[in-house]
Parts: C-alpha cells; structure tokens; sequence
C-alpha cells in the first residue's frame, strides 16, 4: 500500500447500512410525533395545575374551617364561664336590695357588683331589659300571669330574675309577671 493513497472502507456483503434496519421516519411523522408528545405534557400539565388548585382551594377551606371552630370554641367557652357567673350577680343584686346600717359595707357591696357586671359585659354579656316592655317569648319566660285592666295586654308588671344575652345569643330569659286582659 502507497502512503499517498487513503484507505478504502470495507463493503459489506448486504449494501445495507445498520440505520437502515430502522423504520425510516420522515420530517412530518417527526413533528407528528413531538405534536403529540407535547400535546400529552400540555394535558398532563393542566391536570397537575388543577389538582394543585384543588388541594390549595381545600387547604384554604381546612384553615377557615379551623380558625370558625377555633373562634366557636372560645366563645362557647367564655359563654359557660359567665353562665357560671351569672348567679353571683343575682346574689350581689339580691344583697343590694337589703337595708344594712353599715353604709360603708353598702357601697363596698355595690362597688364590687360594678366592677363584676363592667368585665361581664366587655366580655359580651348584655342584660334583657324587661320591666314595662312587651312580653316576647323569645327572651322572656312568664312565671306569673295576672288578669288585670289597667294596663295593656301582654306587658310585663314585674321581673323576678333579669334575663342575659351573652354576645347576641340568649344566655338565660327574664323571668316576668305578664299582665293579661281578664
């Protein structure tokens, strides 16, 4: 072999080349085939979007849940704290009404009914005006009915025990004397 002369490469017997054992794909059926695959990632991106909008949309619901039971929780907890309280302000108004010759236990007596009733009340209690109103069943309960002309037809006389709502939900009714046409 000559030095100037540049190697011949072997022919193979067949005159068929490994890449030719290949489906032969066109420039259309390429792109046919990448339109497809990328209409298939499209898809599945727009799944995967809307499942990630699903879960945000149901996590958001789960905290708002959480933070309304959270909230009901607290205030059904402070409502059985001042339920509790309620009849220690029915003592003290009691004791208020009894004359004592001790005018400075009086006033000891009323102060410490004030200071009690304010923190109910920055807490939400609300006490149900009764006396000379008209009987609502909603908020009053009718202990004592008396048949009587001079006054009109379901108008409370007398309040026996006064009534609470505590942040605009009835905590205890009034208890009335209701005056009724004979």
């Amino acid at each position: 072999m000559d030095e100037n002369t540049a190697p011949v490469p072997e022919e193979r017997g067949s005159g068929v080349s490994e890449d030719d054992n290949l489906p032969s794909v066109t420039p259309e059926g390429q792109i046919a085939a990448l339109t497809s695959e990328r209409d298939q990632l499209a898809a599945e991106k727009a799944d995967l979007h809307d499942r990630l909008l699903r879960r945000q949309a149901d996590f958001e619901n789960y905290r708002r849940r959480v933070e309304r039971e959270r909230g009901e929780f607290f205030q059904f907890a402070a409502m059985e704290l001042v339920r509790e309280l309620v009849p220690v302000l029915d003592d003290f108004e009691r004791a208020l009404k009894v004359e004592t010759p001790d005018k400075e236990y009086s006033k000891g007596m009323e102060l410490i009914y004030q200071r009690l009733l304010g923190s109910l009340k920055k807490m939400g209690l609300e006490p149900i005006e009764a006396a000379g109103g008209k009987f609502d069943p909603n908020v009053h309960e009718a202990v004592q009915r008396v048949e009587t002309t001079d006054t009109e037809d379901q108008t409370i006389l007398e309040e026996f025990q006064r009534g609470y709502n505590f942040k605009g939900k009835l905590l205890r009714p009034a208890m009335v004397k209701v005056a009724v046409k004979p």
